[in-house]
């Protein structure tokens, strides 16, 4: 279950398939120097052994994209290195390598609904809804009277993610933080 996509149209946090392996793009580089032919530099983690790797891929080669099925399943807990989840329709359960998930664990709270992701039978990542709702764990106490303004101050949240928040948010407080770039939004 794969197609083909120019490796000018990669991006971060694909999954792609170079010979039997599956990689995630973990960062990736345009470059096209002076004169020379423009190339795709890419770093990658090989999912089922967690090795990374370096690859340069030429502009105009195709490489073979993973094709995932998703499934709707709930997270239940994890231990010192595997995360599980269930299935809400079968309650099949399962569980991924921490390193799998990579910083994807600093967004997941007990009992939230998310997808899985899974290549032919096997788990191989989640897709994050765009933001979660966290409690402030731990913060310097707010300024009273204080407004949004530039001053920022960190903030543990429930999953260990510290993150910069406006001066006015108070440990308790329940803040929505985006998991594409890890910052603040709002109060939740």
């Amino acid at each position: 279950m794969a197609s083909s996509i120019q490796a000018t149209r990669l991006r971060k946090g694909m999954l792609i398939k170079l010979g039997n392996d599956l990689f995630r793009i973990l960062d990736l580089h345009h470059l096209t120097p002076g004169n020379k032919r423009a190339h795709v530099q890419a770093r990658l983690r090989n999912i089922r052994t967690g090795a990374l790797a370096d690859e340069k891929f030429r502009a105009e080669v195709d490489v073979e994209r993973a094709t995932l099925d998703e499934r709707e399943m709930q997270y239940l807990y994890h231990d010192s290195d595997h995360y599980y989840f269930m299935d809400t329709t079968t309650f099949e359960q399962i569980h991924i390598p921490g390193e799998a998930l990579g910083d994807s664990v600093n967004y997941l709270i007990p009992d939230a609904i998310i997808r899985v992701e899974f290549y032919e039978v096997e788990p191989v990542g989640i897709e994050l809804p765009p933001t979660v709702d966290l409690v402030v764990r731990e913060t310097v106490p707010g300024i009273k009277g204080a407004t949004a303004s530039a001053q920022v101050k960190p903030a543990t949240l429930e999953t260990g993610l510290v993150i910069q928040v406006p001066p006015f948010v108070n440990e308790g407080d329940k803040v929505r933080v985006s998991t594409e770039t890890g910052e603040y939004q709002s109060r939740a």
